[in-house]
């Protein structure tokens, strides 16, 4: 046993290592008990779940356009490492400050709790259950917070003379066996409902309506270009889902309400027994930049959505298409696009062949041709209303974006990479251009300032997919610049100005460089 020296309580205090280990005992008690509540009332009601979405919902877009563009997949990775960090350092500082007396550290406790149960209550898709989550991680941190700093700075120097290290070590190690067990227990609880059995279960997705069959030169992947299908698992996907939402069929539906006749519900079953149709379509991301890789293209399987909205009967004044997904996020599509018969907008629940991906919108999704898909493309999509556009504000639209969205006529150089070495003589470069529902009629490319010269075109699969190209280009020995430009079947070529991503979609000529020799 080993003791504080003798001296007045208001001279006593903690040594800097033992402070430091109640702060951090105190944070993984809040956090371990937090877990385990929100397993069993909602599993994005746990408090660090809950304060990360709250960032990702209240950060300026030029810091979210950042994240993505230099982070991409790894953006809520990197978002949860920095939040945890930042907990740390407050529970740090919470025990710093309370080497004499505990007051400091509560207090700050206390404050770290509260944003937990304010992050939890600014959630739309929690109810108020939920909030028992946070309550009991506040609690949790500051009891285990209380309890350690009496045990380690006893307040009666007469009946206890002072710190028995023993004693606090056992301590210690409680609460992290007790933390430890009660996050694996509200991790497995949280995730019991396993969207991926439920997905297993849906069993082959046959369409009554096929896209017709890929002409052998859909794309030139043997010269550079990607493959004119993506893979699911290299389908980009850029959303603001924390924790991917796992749904079972049999507890998902889809509501159309708001400006129509009469509201109607859909079940799973009921999407799944109607005449699928299968449909080939190229999602982009509204921040992508020019030359970026934030699109891709997929065969969708699905319902035309006009024939869902038209049971509803959306009424004339209707502006918009608010959708819903299960985690709260909100999309605003304009509501003559949805309801043209000619669009071709799906709900889809199928991709490439099989049930959509649980990271891709697992039990359904939309999927509308010719719009970004910050507007077009809601994943775990769960409720469709109807309104005008002054009644309510989607997601993205408040943080400044564009209303309507429609996708801008873009190409990119795939093949070489930029500031490539290649031989001098000829060099063939591939690439991809894209109009959603407008097509590519040509795609140019030039060298410095040379002339324009025509590449070949894959052939056209649809108005709604990208088209590769590929072109042989004399390139001598030096430090060249190749540019790509595409003119669309409207006959709009892409202006060379560069516009930034916001609000509405990036503009400008790729280039890349070569280093012929």
């Amino acid at each position: 046993m080993s003791t504080l020296q003798d001296a007045p309580p208001a001279a006593r205090r903690l040594s800097l290592p033992v402070a430091t280990l109640i702060g951090i005992l105190a944070l993984a008690a809040a956090l371990g008990v937090g877990h385990l509540v929100a397993g069993f009332v909602g599993y994005t009601a746990s408090p660090f779940i809950a304060v990360a979405n709250y960032v990702i919902d209240h950060s300026p877009t030029g810091i979210v356009k950042w994240a993505e563009r230099t982070l991409g997949t790894w953006d809520k990775p990197v978002l949860k490492l920095g939040l945890a960090v930042v907990l740390v350092l407050f529970a740090l500082l919470a025990g710093q400050l309370s080497r004499r007396t505990p007051r400091a550290g509560q207090i700050l406790v206390f404050v770290l709790g509260a944003a937990g149960v304010a992050a939890v209550y600014a959630r739309s898709d929690l109810g108020q259950v939920s909030l028992l989550a946070p309550v009991a991680a506040l609690v949790a941190g500051l009891a285990v917070f209380t309890w350690l700093h009496r045990i380690a700075l006893p307040q009666d120097v007469v009946q206890d003379r002072g710190f028995d290290r023993r004693k606090f070590l056992r301590a210690g190690v409680g609460v992290v066996a007790g933390s430890g067990v009660a996050a694996v227990v509200g991790q497995v609880a949280g995730t019991s409902s396993n969207a991926e059995d439920s997905r297993a279960a849906v069993g082959p997705l046959v369409p009554a309506r096929t896209a017709p069959p890929l002409p052998a030169d859909a794309d030139f992947a043997k010269l550079g270009s990607p493959p004119f299908i993506t893979p699911n698992g290299d389908f980009y996907r850029i959303d603001t889902a924390l924790v991917v939402p796992q749904i079972r069929t049999e507890d998902w539906s889809l509501r159309i309400h708001g400006l129509v006749d009469r509201e109607v519900t859909f079940s799973y079953a009921d999407i799944r027994n109607r005449p699928l149709v299968e449909r080939r379509v190229t999602l982009t991301c509204v921040s992508n930049e020019v030359g970026g890789p934030l699109i891709s293209n997929a065969t969708w399987l699905g319902v035309d959505l006009v024939d869902l909205l038209d049971q509803a009967g959306v009424q004339a004044g209707a502006e918009q298409m608010f959708a819903t997904s299960v985690d709260g996020w909100t999309c605003g599509t304009p509501a003559n696009v949805a309801l043209d018969p000619q669009r071709g907008a799906m709900l889809a629940i199928g991709m490439n062949g099989e049930p959509l991906p649980i990271e891709h919108g697992f039990p359904a999704r939309l999927v509308i041709p010719g719009l970004y898909g910050y507007v077009s493309a809601t994943k775990w999509v769960q409720s469709l209303e109807f309104t005008k556009w002054s009644d309510r504000q989607a997601y993205w639209l408040s943080r400044g974006w564009g209303e309507q969205a429609p996708i801008k006529t873009e190409s990119r150089i795939d093949t070489p990479s930029g500031f490539a070495r290649v031989p001098a003589g000829k060099v063939r470069l591939a690439g991809t251009a894209w109009a959603q529902h407008t097509g590519i009629a040509k795609v140019e490319v030039r060298l410095d300032q040379g002339a324009w010269q025509p590449a070949v075109l894959s052939a056209e699969v649809s108005k709604d997919t990208w088209r590769m190209w590929w072109i042989e280009l004399d390139v001598p020995p030096g430090t060249h610049q190749a540019f790509v430009r595409a003119t669309d079947q409207d006959g709009y070529t892409q202006t060379e100005n560069r516009a930034d991503p916001v609000p509405d979609g990036a503009t400008g000529w790729h280039s890349v460089s070569l280093d012929a020799s």
